[in-house]
């Protein structure tokens, strides 16, 4: 199937209060570009630099989202154009990037990225951290807006798992939604288990090789 006919089928299976975000990580201009005639206008990518390169070449209206691991030292090349960053896991990096935002006479909207999988290469911080960041620090940072949360689960084949771990980041984005009023974003679910993710209260999905097909990763 083409990229518009897959893309057709994901949005069928989407409410339309969730946000689907096309993963385009490692994928060439072209398959952008087909995504984009079919109406797509929110992509992720997880390298800086490679976003920052289809930037350049594609229409201004994309939104770009940053849903990768990010490094302090790279946030000044995105902090121009970047729609959100989804994967905040320290207040090192918030500061960075008010102070980016701030050069750039923007206001960054950001998600906060929350710990929730039984694997130790996953990056987020944890609930208390997140509570303690939302009453303190992100109070004199003006130049973000922290609008979410952002999670992912273990890649697993158990699926109670996986559905308990959304289950506990839907808990404390409700608590933060409750408390504070620019809070709306839950980013969860990716290809594999984003339905599963909506059905736990998801209000935004990464879905990339059911778009695209798969990555080369030998490339």
């Amino acid at each position: 199937m083409s990229i518009q006919e897959n893309l057709k089928t994901i949005e069928a299976t989407i409410p339309a209060h969730v946000i689907l975000v096309a993963v385009s990580k490692t994928k060439p201009v072209e398959d952008l570009q087909e995504a984009y005639a079919a109406g797509m206008r929110d992509f992720g990518e997880n390298k800086i630099q490679e976003m920052c390169d289809k930037y350049e070449v594609l229409p201004k209206d994309i939104r770009w989202h940053m849903i990768g691991h990010v490094q302090t030292n790279k946030v000044k090349y995105m902090a121009p154009f970047v729609h959100l960053i989804h994967g905040v896991d320290s207040l090192k990096l918030l500061k960075e990037i008010n102070k980016q935002a701030q050069k750039n006479n923007r206001v960054i909207e950001v998600l906060l990225q929350q710990f929730i999988a039984d694997e130790e290469t996953k990056f987020g911080l944890d609930e208390m951290e997140i509570r303690q960041i939302m009453q303190g620090e992100i109070q004199h940072l003006t130049n973000i807006r922290v609008v979410g949360l952002m999670g992912m689960a273990t890649f697993t084949e158990d699926q109670t798992q996986v559905r308990n771990e959304f289950k506990v980041l839907k808990i404390n984005f409700d608590f933060l939604k409750q408390n504070f009023k620019d809070i709306h974003i839950l980013s969860m679910g990716m290809s594999g288990d984003y339905q599963m993710a909506i059905e736990e209260g998801s209000t935004m999905v990464r879905v990339g090789s059911s778009i695209f097909g798969h990555r080369n990763y030998s490339i």
